[in-house]
């Protein structure tokens, strides 16, 4: 520590230190339209090509650091154009378009820049260009990238909107009269100018890691762009603070210690990340395994219990799971309200309605597989299972709907009612019965509906007819007319 606070009261380390921290910052914004776009591959083909550019701007200006900017934004952009063009004309894969014209530019640069060394009096190290010599930033350079970071911040700040919109909706995009290509050259424009002021940097070698990785890191912690944008931004400077500081402190190469850094983050936000990290996916997986298990507790509960039959042996028998294990998963359904608190294997009203609502959700699935899709009865329960435990009431009402509200199963059991709904429902009454309508009704305000309709409990009346609209019901002075959501509330029984 003591080595590094020497260190850092050098001039050069400072200017090190703030050259690094604005290719981090850059890097980290674009790399998240780069991601988001596919486009990794690019801002590696980018920064692979933009040697050619070097190399001729060596060749007529000599070492200058402008002369380097402008040479590289030139290639970069050639070399975005050809890549565009050969996608769009030519029969050759993205991946092999980019990989086609980046080794070519690349190769072209190497090979001169090789040449350039072997005169006299020449110092171009291509060591420098492919791994970045942050310690050797000058003023000029640092003058040059912090031009480069506010153009760039510049123009994230001022299309953003346009980025938003071309990177996720590029169709909806053009429909508004937006460029897509403009706003795709205008991003290969940007990348170029971030690419050639991480030159000094890490390298054009390295430069992908700053562009990808803080970006993947931001998206494994949230989902919307602008929290992407900032996280990826802080990624970026914080690891190439830290990697250039890890670098004076091992006395080793920046550029590759801030692309390991960078990968260390990545791998800490893959495994701990709050949503999508492995850790928290293996906890949502076990939280989903042990509500599966708890509701097929609850569902083979009420199943026993109509037959007089639960007990932990037969409960255990028919869930293939150890007593102990059972007793186990029903203390905790005890603790939650489900189960009697007076007596352990007995489900609370709660824990009758929920049972209740899974064994109707099951076999409503198995009426559908076979009335809807045309499986086989023998095929439907292991489907039926599946399906009663990850999809909503809402498709549930909805496939109970497009069924005609079923009341038995194909294998002829009965479908419980809805929780919430009579045990007799109106609805259900055949055209022609006589049927009373009951005094114990689900609420008040059925009730109420029904005296206002003049419909008195323990009348009889006759269905006269019905529809997916109304019922009709007739007794000897009047027809009432009554909607099918309503009739399906009502209680009433058939009288023989």
């Amino acid at each position: 520590m003591a080595e590094l606070l020497e260190v850092l009261q050098y001039e050069w380390a400072w200017r090190a230190l703030l050259a690094s921290s604005m290719v981090g910052l850059m890097c980290g914004i674009l790399g998240c339209f780069i991601v988001l776009r596919n486009m990794a591959l690019i801002g590696d083909a980018l920064s692979h090509a933009i040697l050619p550019g070097v190399v001729v701007a060596f060749t007529i200006l000599g070492y200058n650091v402008l002369g380097f900017f402008i040479g590289s934004v030139i290639a970069g952009i050639l070399s975005a154009v050809a890549i565009t063009w050969i996608q769009h004309n030519a029969k050759t894969k993205n991946d092999a378009a980019i990989g086609i014209v980046f080794t070519a530019m690349f190769s072209i640069g190497v090979i001169g820049i090789s040449w350039l060394s072997r005169n006299e009096g020449v110092h171009l190290d291509l060591k420098d260009f492919l791994f970045g010599n942050v310690l050797g930033v000058e003023n000029e350079d640092l003058w040059l990238t912090a031009a480069i970071c506010a153009y760039v911040l510049l123009s994230v700040v001022v299309f953003y909107r346009y980025l938003f919109i071309t990177t996720f909706q590029p169709t909806i995009a053009q429909t508004m009269g937006i460029s897509v290509k403009l706003i795709h050259y205008y991003l290969m424009l940007l990348l170029s100018f971030a690419v050639v002021a991480a030159l000094q940097t890490v390298g054009v070698i390295l430069v992908v890691a700053m562009l990808i990785t803080p970006a993947s890191t931001a998206l494994l912690l949230t989902n919307r762009l602008n929290k992407v944008v900032v996280i990826s931004s802080v990624l970026g400077i914080l690891s190439a603070v830290l990697g250039l500081i890890a670098a004076i402190i091992f006395e080793t190469t920046p550029g590759p210690a801030m692309a390991i850094v960078a990968t260390i983050i990545y791998l800490l936000a893959l495994f701990l990340a709050p949503e999508k990290g492995i850790v928290a996916k293996r906890v949502i997986q076990h939280r989903v395994r042990e509500k599966i298990e708890d509701e097929h507790i609850l569902k083979e509960s009420i199943k026993l219990s109509i037959t007089n039959q639960l007990s932990f042996e037969n409960l255990a028998s028919k869930l293939d799971i150890g007593t102990a294990k059972l007793k186990r998963r029903i203390l905790k359904l005890k603790k939650n309200g489900l189960f009697n608190a007076s007596h352990l294997l007995q489900l609370s009203p709660e824990g009758k309605a929920r049972a209740s609502s899974l064994v109707r959700a099951h076999r409503l699935w198995e009426t559908y597989l076979v009335d809807k899709i045309g499986l086989d009865e023998t095929q439907i329960h292991a489907e039926a299972d599946k399906l009663e435990h990850l999809l909503s009431d809402e498709i549930l009402d909805e496939v109970d709907q497009s069924l005609g509200y079923p009341t038995l199963d194909p294998h002829g059991s009965p479908i419980p009612p809805k929780f919430g709904t009579p045990e007799s429902p109106l609805f259900n009454m055949n055209i022609g019965q006589t049927i009373k309508i009951t005094t114990r009704q689900l609420s008040n305000q059925v009730i109420k509906t029904l005296w206002e309709l003049g419909i008195k409990p323990e009348n009889s009346l006759r269905v006269h007819s019905k529809n997916d609209q109304e019922i009709i019901l007739q007794d000897e002075d009047t027809i009432v007319s009554i909607k099918t959501d309503l009739a399906r509330t009502i209680n009433a029984i058939e009288i023989e």
